[in-house]
């Protein structure tokens, strides 16, 4: 992954493109071949430098006055078709008006363009700003070399170059053509953030409008000449294979043109199906509901929810890998005076997107053509050329709007199946999911149990604490591991081995739990299920001592003086002190990890034995917000998707399936459900961090310790009911 916050730049400059109309500056970065120090490095270039491919045009500039602002990150909703245009235009001077946002195609010459852990803003920062100020600073010294006057005494606003005393002005449509005859500057200055004008704004988002009146066009709404529909009979039972097939009912639906097998390719793994071909989507599936298989299912029909977990508890008993100790929590905690225990069980999860998986392909001997809304367009692009045994450069990559990502779309397995099927058919394929095939086949957020102790002293000042994660592993499901002695995946512990308390003795446990499932990073990863585990047995903790759940959080926090600012905060914005309702009962909980930090509190009454959550109150610091309502939507949207995972459903299997199949057993969170969510952003000028996944982790635990503090009932294991509790 390319490290955009510590980007070096060597040399600068502008580049004349007479490709389009008329002379053009563009502006733009090229990524060092692999093996080297990944730093980027802007050249001069023409259209007749070979090199000129490795350019990967952030800004440009025609002498017709039009500006285009590169996108090199997907749009999913959590808005960089705004984020990463305004900080462009921000350091260019321009608004957003003025310019037009195109979507790049895939292209390694992009570097990172996968959306995903929080990453987009905070990986793009330094990089965009340092475009768009030098573009700023071409344009200037153009203008002051047609003056004949100092560029100190010019300044940029809106698409213009004025001098100082306001006598004269020049579009930057009018200074194209002199300033790609410059030089660029090797160190352009940023703008002060106090002049900031878009960031730190709530700029409204450009994608909005398009996606209101219907142009936005998503994946599922690509439509090519020649295209043929395809619903594809995926094994139910994970990794079977088909062992006898009558496709005859298939082929005789009115629009059915074949019957393929098919091939979906996650990573290691390989699932079978077969595929109806039709010219309409109705037909392809009408097609698949009469086709009649046999699956060989081998022993993989034997997985049921209820052993899984029989066998994360037995697990529980064991060491496993220890991922990180200090000082020796064994003695200390059984000499402590006070000792807690407690387990929690997290359940399965489906990714559940709006827009189920779709990808459009088109194989033409040793070209390919995709359209799809994916999150990781760079790594898709190496996969399917690996897989067709082509060159990358023969791969065009259109990537589309996503309609809701949550990790789901980081695997690309529809593409595959959609570059598979169209080399069997010779004509463009577009495969649709149904919700149910969503729902049912994965990839799955695993689920994990957390076995927790603690060593309290007589004073109640924690010291000896140990977590152990039992879990399915990520990494290894998809990727395998180099070392066959270790199957853990270590993402299992973000947030606990590096956590913001200070306790002298601690151990912390990853043990595998074999599943054969197919798994996959879900939106805030393992912290979604672990975060609920930590933050409420650190609740369980204070109130064995008696303690007020903050004071005592904020009494282990010593160095890290993030978490503790933010608490203190979170404090403030919730009057966590002040008096409440008889009944009601409020909970906390924070949680920092590798896409960031946030904390949630939450108030829930009591009348009568009816639970009701009457308020969240959410606190994130994202360092500088580049905007503001966007931030808040995001949280908004996590807070909800959190709500879900811990009141509604789970996925659960059954004879090797999931049981789990549309909306009607796997519900979602409806408005009317949704309780007052306040959003509080921690002032700061710090660079971005993430946003759209830190405001999920902390909800779970927050709820279930306001449960607790409403009714003694201490919740351990989600979903579960409010109104059984």
């Amino acid at each position: 992954m390319v490290n955009n916050n510590t980007t070096a730049i060597n040399r600068r400059s502008f580049i004349k493109v007479s490709s389009l109309s008329g002379v053009a500056l563009t502006l733009g970065f090229a990524w060092p071949v692999a093996g080297k120090e990944r730093q980027a490095v802007l050249q001069r270039i023409d259209k007749d430098t070979p090199s000129s491919k490795e350019l990967n045009p952030f800004v440009i500039i025609e002498g017709t006055g039009k500006i285009t602002l590169m996108l090199h990150k997907p749009e999913m909703g959590q808005g960089t078709y705004q984020s990463m245009p305004v900080i462009l235009a921000e350091e260019l001077e321009v608004r957003l008006d003025q310019v037009e946002i195109k979507m790049a195609k895939a292209d390694k010459k992009y570097g990172d363009m996968g959306v995903g852990g929080s990453n987009s803003v905070k990986g793009s920062w330094m990089l965009l700003r340092q475009v768009g100020a030098a573009a700023r600073e071409m344009l200037i010294a153009a203008a002051a070399q047609t003056w004949n006057i100092p560029a100190a005494e010019c300044y940029a606003k809106e698409g213009k170059v004025y001098t100082k005393t306001g006598s004269k002005s020049l579009t930057y449509g009018e200074l194209v053509e002199k300033a790609s005859k410059l030089e660029a500057p090797k160190e352009p200055r940023l703008k002060d953030p106090k002049n900031f004008k878009l960031i730190g704004k709530a700029v409204p988002r450009p994608d909005i409008l398009n996606k209101v009146d219907g142009t936005a066009q998503f994946g599922i709404d690509v439509k090519v000449p020649g295209m043929l529909y395809a619903s594809i009979e995926r094994a139910p039972v994970f990794h079977a294979k088909v062992k006898n097939l009558d496709d005859t009912a298939a082929k005789a639906v009115q629009g059915v043109k074949q019957v393929l097998p098919s091939e979906r390719k996650l990573n290691k793994n390989t699932f079978h199906g077969v595929a109806v071909l039709a010219d309409n989507y109705w037909a392809a599936v009408q097609g698949r509901k009469v086709l009649k298989i046999e699956w060989d299912n081998a022993d993989f029909n034997q997985v049921n929810t209820g052993s899984l977990y029989k066998k994360f508890n037995d697990l529980a008993k064991g060491e496993g890998h220890i991922s990180h100790q200090a000082g020796d929590f064994d003695k200390t905690f059984a000499e402590a005076s006070k000792k807690v225990e407690a387990i929690y069980e997290l359940p399965f999860a489906a990714h559940a997107p709006m827009e189920p998986q779709n990808t459009v392909a088109y194989v033409q001997g040793d070209k390919c053509e995709i359209w799809s809304p994916t999150q990781v367009p760079d790594w898709a692009l190496g996969e399917v050329a690996a897989y067709l045994k082509i060159p990358a450069e023969n791969i065009t990559l259109n990537i589309t709007f996503i309609g809701g990502g949550f990790g789901r779309r980081l695997f690309f397995d529809s593409i595959m199946e959609a570059v598979h099927l169209s080399k069997q058919a010779n004509a463009p394929v577009k495969v649709v999911w149904t919700r149910e095939d969503d729902m049912t086949q994965g990839p799955f957020r695993p689920g994990t149990l957390s076995s927790l102790k603690a060593g309290l002293d007589a004073s109640g000042k924690p010291m000896a604490f140990q977590h152990k994660v039992v879990a399915p592993s990520i990494g290894y499901d998809n990727f395998g591991s180099k070392d066959p002695q270790r199957k853990e995946d270590e993402g299992a512990m973000e947030g606990i081995k590096d956590s913001a308390y200070e306790i002298p003795n601690i151990k912390y446990n990853n043990i595998y739990a074999e599943t054969t499932m197919p798994l996959g990073w879900w939106r805030a990863v393992y912290s979604t299920t672990t975060a609920f585990a930590h933050e409420s047995f650190i609740d369980e903790m204070a109130h064995a001592v008696g303690k007020d759940p903050v004071a005592f959080r904020l009494g282990m926090i010593g160095k890290n003086t993030r978490m503790k600012n933010l608490l203190t905060f979170m404090a403030e914005k919730s009057n966590w002190n002040k008096t409440m309702p008889k009944g009601w009962g409020k909970g906390v909980a924070i949680w920092q990890f590798f896409a960031g930090q946030a904390g949630h509190v939450v108030f829930v009454s009591n009348t009568n034995g009816k639970l009701k959550i009457e308020k969240i109150v959410a606190c994130i610091d994202c360092g500088t917000a580049v905007n503001p309502d966007n931030v808040k939507a995001q949280v908004e949207g996590a807070t909800v998707m959190a709500l879900m995972a811990a009141l509604k459903d789970q996925i659960t299997f059954e004879n090797g399936k999931a049981v789990q199949s549309n909306f009607h057993n796997y519900r979602m969170m409806r408005i009317n459900e949704i309780p007052p969510v306040e959003v509080h952003i921690l002032p700061s000028t710090d660079k971005p961090d993430g946003v759209g996944e830190p405001g999920l982790p902390p909800l779970a635990p927050a709820l279930g310790n306001a449960v607790f503090a409403a009714t003694g009932k201490r919740i351990r294991k989600l979903p579960f009911n409010l109104e059984e509790v």
